[in-house]
């Protein structure tokens, strides 16, 4: 454990947190949702501001704790309804569709690199079949696919970002449009023939307000955060430093472990969110009541161990690993106890998947940018683009 309220956030200046990194400490808080609390899980990294909060209160914009952010008595009640569309059986049975995505996207990089010379991996391979995959299981209409993937990142930055008052704006203008078409999605589904999660949220009893606050999130959460897993092994994948190669990658068993790895060194989801919700114990140490914790899942770049400034307040100190920004454990890279990630195992099949039939698809391609921009937001992380080009024969 360490005290972050000392430490910075590389270009955002103080980091809040008191950051923990130890696995089995981590492992600890999210075992006692009674002390720490999932409440602030969702809340906006930086405080939005007059401007901002006014376009999102024209569209009734509001995000009651329902899911991930829910630490009361329903939680268990609208946490089974939604892994009900998660079940081992349903996941191992969507492999084909994913696999037959996963081909159409490496063809279709193909294609650019045959016409342009070269592709942006994470645009024609990582970006879309996710969210296909995401709406297929939850039995809602696949369109707007453009737009979908523009809000969710956009949604990332508003929330978990660090942006300034003008960006901030504009991200609310865009959240507001991503609300208000789940709000007419809602309605739409809860009335539609057959099973889809908004008709068996409004059975089990939910507002309407309840379910766009959890398809908000579930819909960024389920279909982005793979996208950014996607993408990270793509390019460590295409810059050497994965412990398989490319060949390597285009079998089964070698991109499940590529994947493996990246989860472990450098997951979408790096840290996530907890508070204190009263003055307790963690780790021999008195926690404050409000004390805000950021929790390390997987190594990551935003809250490094040797950031200036940071103090051990724990024997349960960071390893030399973690200090190197690899491996927290892989036991939690999705969470752990009752609000582990229900998306878990769809998320690491099609990972596997998109990146066998991309290395298999594309066996002569090589990485041209090497310094490509990264999202790094508090708890997301992976490279904007992955452009690769054909390797000269």
């Amino acid at each position: 454990m360490e005290s972050a309220d000392r430490a910075e956030v590389p270009g955002q200046g103080r980091c809040p947190y008191l950051v923990v990194r130890d696995p089995d400490t981590v492992r600890d808080v999210l075992h006692r949702p009674a002390d720490f609390s999932p409440a602030n899980a969702l809340v906006a990294v930086t405080p939005l501001e007059g401007a901002a909060l006014r376009v999102l209160q024209r569209v009734g914009f509001a995000l009651p704790p329902v899911l991930a952010s829910n630490d009361t008595d329903t939680h268990a009640g609208i946490r089974k309804v939604v892994a009900g569309f998660f079940t081992p059986a349903t996941v191992a049975a969507m492999e084909p569709r994913i696999r037959e995505l996963a081909r159409e996207a490496a063809r279709n990089a193909a294609d650019q690199i045959g016409h342009f010379g070269h592709a942006d991996l994470v645009q024609t391979v990582a970006a879309f079949p996710p969210a296909v995959v995401m709406l297929e299981l939850l039995g809602l209409p696949v369109r707007d696919l453009a737009d979908l993937k523009r809000w969710g990142l956009d949604s990332m930055e508003l929330f978990w970002g660090w942006p300034d008052t003008d960006r901030q704006l504009a991200l609310a203008h865009s959240a507001a449009d991503f609300y208000a078409w789940l709000r007419k999605l809602v309605a739409e589904t809860r009335a539609a023939p057959g099973r889809n999660l908004f008709k068996s949220l409004a059975e089990h009893g939910l507002s309407t307000p309840e379910m766009c606050s959890l398809g908000y999130f579930l819909l960024i959460a389920g279909q982005e955060t793979t996208t950014q897993l996607i993408s990270t092994t793509l390019f460590r994948l295409m810059e050497g430093s994965a412990p398989a190669g490319w060949k390597d990658a285009a079998s089964e068993a070698g991109s499940k472990a590529t994947v493996r790895h990246v989860l472990n060194s450098e997951s979408s989801v790096p840290t996530w969110r907890r508070v204190a919700a009263h003055a307790t114990d963690l780790g021999g140490e008195l926690i404050p009541a409000g004390t805000e914790i950021l929790l390390e899942l997987s190594g990551n770049k935003i809250t490094p161990a040797s950031a200036p400034g940071s103090q051990s307040r724990s024997a349960q100190a960071a390893s030399p690993e973690t200090a190197k920004g690899q491996s927290t454990g892989y036991g939690i890279v999705f969470g752990s106890g009752i609000h582990r990630c229900l998306g878990a195992k769809l998320a690491e099949l099609e990972a596997a998947v998109t990146v066998q039939e991309a290395a298999a698809a594309l066996p002569r391609i090589q990485l041209s940018d090497h310094e490509p921009e990264w999202i790094r937001f508090l708890s997301f992380q992976a490279p904007r683009t992955v452009t690769v080009l054909d390797r000269p024969r």
